[in-house]
């Protein structure tokens, strides 16, 4: 069992920044690839990023390139998504997930999921 706590979204203005953190606990995640996907109303959930076990590879979605970084801390357990110049079309509610097998990008290659953070950018 894995359980995923979600924490660090808000209400901020376009250009501004935002980091969510998830913590893992129950097992250990490090051995996982970890990804966040985000959910808006009314719109089915999308993969966000994507980070491998060790964090040497990290795979984005076009939508965030060059603006959110994911990061991981394995002696936390902890994963990360640093977001900047923040859009409108960014507000959702933002998952961190857990692999388990295929592919990184879809949400059935996930088994964990956390309650979800939720952003919300104004213009």
């Amino acid at each position: 069992q894995v359980q995923l706590v979600e924490s660090g979204g808000g209400l901020v203005q376009a250009g501004a920044s935002l980091r969510l953190s998830c913590a893992a606990s129950g097992r250990t995640t490090s051995r996982f690839v970890m990804g966040w996907f985000r959910q808006a109303p009314g719109k089915e959930r999308e993969f966000v990023a994507a980070i491998t076990t060790t964090g040497g590879s990290t795979y984005s979605a076009d939508s965030v390139k060059g603006r959110f970084t994911i990061s991981r801390d394995n002696a936390k357990n902890m994963v990360y998504l640093q977001m900047n110049t923040l859009k409108p079309e960014d507000t959702a509610t933002y998952f961190c997930a857990k692999h388990y097998s295929g592919s990184m990008s879809s949400t059935a290659s996930y088994d964990y999921w956390g309650q979800g953070t939720q952003v919300t950018v104004s213009s």
